[in-house]
């Protein structure tokens, strides 16, 4: 399909689950608005968004390691993970509002409960998860949570991690039952079919070659992958929601503020494994800490995964390096992204970060049987017989203007807003709604008033912290798990 020649109010390029959620609450502020979307591959989610590239954890920071840093005194910082958790729960709360509404009438078709885990074993580490464990056990956000060092409980939550282990291990573990796991790939169909239906028009195989401002609006040449036929397209508004694409559409743009921000691709993998009876033995997500000067994307986990109603087991991640931004990319995509505004800020970043470089450098030399031995530390009677290697999806980090590598999400935004795009990964997917809500905040404060009724009505905490109100935190986390067939 060719779009036609007159002006879009909103352009989105990228079929993942930011442009969807966009397109989703964008259908809801303005419905008359005409909304398309511009996806490079004849699918949509191949990318991050699809259920194999990415963890898919539902990121609430129950579990993760990284989000509750040891102090020197041995405190426990737990601001990054009530961030995180504050923003999965505006997601929750907008996903069981179009489960209410019918949008979503199945969320088990992409939402399912699992519990999460964090399992560490020797005496340091078990010091450090019980100190963290009553740093936010009393959390409003944290509700339920369980600690234990007794070998009988662990087995109980999951029996794969203990048989073979040595008995005077030091091992401790914590629970939340109320986790999830979250395809975001089926979730990112599901928010596009519903867009679909409230009139945005979806444009696959469509590479955008170029985006220039003129007259007050975007101007996007774009070009057909199939057939290679070339078209225009204006617009009042663009989002670039391109995952690893999104720098070098930035960059075309011009705007000042994607001046100096670079990019460092990072790839993946993971070993998974289908047998049902070995699935059944582990039903929860578990993750444990990450090795002394590892990257924090690099915290081993072993993931219980629900996929088109099937679950399978995910361990890893095994990272690697590749000049690709995105899975089916080309090699050309990182030197193809430096340019004179970011050089300096790139060679900054590679003579600071010298530990990153030694890390990735001795993953790629891992043999297979070091990269097993890592799932071994988890299930010490792993069979190599039932796991298989599996490529994950290509993770851009952001690097500052400052060359430093941002191990999270950045929000860049054009100084009249009239385009946005986003760079980064974890925990992007689980937070998309809270981050478009502050697009939208950013791009279009003229409107903010008008919309906040109807924001409110989608999500309910708008505006206001849960952590603030136990009593607000809990009615949400109980009414939100009802609706989405989670444990409360």
């Amino acid at each position: 399909m060719t779009p036609s020649n007159d002006t879009a109010d909103v352009v989105l390029i990228g079929g993942g689950i930011m442009s969807a959620t966009l397109a989703s609450i964008l259908t809801r502020l303005e419905p008359e608005w005409d909304i398309r979307l511009l996806e490079l591959q004849g699918e949509l989610a191949t990318e991050s968004s699809n259920p194999w590239n990415n963890a898919g954890t539902g990121h609430a920071a129950l579990c993760e390691l990284n989000y509750t840093p040891q102090a020197a005194d041995g405190s426990i910082d737990i601001a990054k993970a009530v961030g995180v958790n504050e923003q999965f729960q505006v997601s929750r709360q907008f996903w069981a509002h179009l489960v209410d509404e019918g949008a979503l009438p199945d969320p088990a078709a992409f939402i399912n409960p699992t519990p999460h885990l964090s399992f560490v074993w020797g005496e340091g580490n078990v010091a450090y998860l019980r100190a963290r464990y009553e740093a936010l056990v009393d959390h409003p956000l944290f509700a339920g949570m369980e600690y234990t060092e007794d070998a009988r409980v662990i087995r109980e939550w999951t029996p794969l991690l203990l048989p073979g282990r040595r008995k005077d291990q030091p091992i401790a573990a914590t629970r939340i039952r109320s986790g999830s796991d979250v395809d975001f790939g089926a979730l990112t169909r599901l928010l596009f079919d519903d867009a679909e239906a409230r009139g945005v028009e979806i444009l696959l195989n469509r590479r955008v070659t170029g985006l220039r401002r003129k007259d007050g609006v975007w101007h996007l040449s774009t070009r057909q992958t199939v057939g290679r036929t070339p078209g225009d397209l204006k617009a009042r508004f663009v989002f670039v929601g391109a995952g690893g694409g999104a720098l070098k559409l930035l960059q075309k743009s011009g705007i000042d503020e994607a001046k100096g921000f670079g990019g460092f691709p990072i790839s993946g993998e993971f070993l998974r494994a289908d047998d049902p009876e070995l699935v059944a033995k582990h039903q929860a997500k578990v993750y444990g800490k990450a090795s002394v000067g590892a990257p924090p994307m690099s915290v081993p986990h072993l993931d219980t995964r629900v996929v088109d109603g099937r679950a399978s087991l995910l361990f890893g991640p095994y990272a690697g390096f590749s000049p690709r931004f995105l899975k089916r990319g080309a090699l050309t995509d990182l030197p193809g992204s430096i340019t004179i505004h970011n050089l300096v800020p790139m060679i900054k970043s590679g003579l600071g970060n010298l530990d990153l470089v030694g890390y990735l450098v001795g993953q790629l030399l891992a043999s297979k049987r070091t990269k097993f031995a890592a799932l071994e530390e988890f299930v010490p009677n792993a069979d190599p017989s039932q796991w298989r290697p599996i490529t994950a999806g290509q993770r851009v980090q952001v690097i500052t203007k400052e060359g430093v590598i941002q191990f999270g999400t950045q929000v860049i935004t054009g100084a009249d807003g009239s385009i946005a795009g986003l760079l980064g990964a974890s925990p992007g997917a689980s937070t998309a709604v809270p981050i478009m809500l502050g697009l939208l905040k950013d791009c279009f404060p003229d409107r903010m008033d008008g919309w906040e009724a109807e924001i409110r009505r989608m999500v309910p905490s708008y505006g206001t912290r849960l952590s603030d109100d136990p009593k607000a935190a809990e009615a949400s986390l109980a009414r939100t798990a009802q609706a989405l067939g989670l444990q409360v």
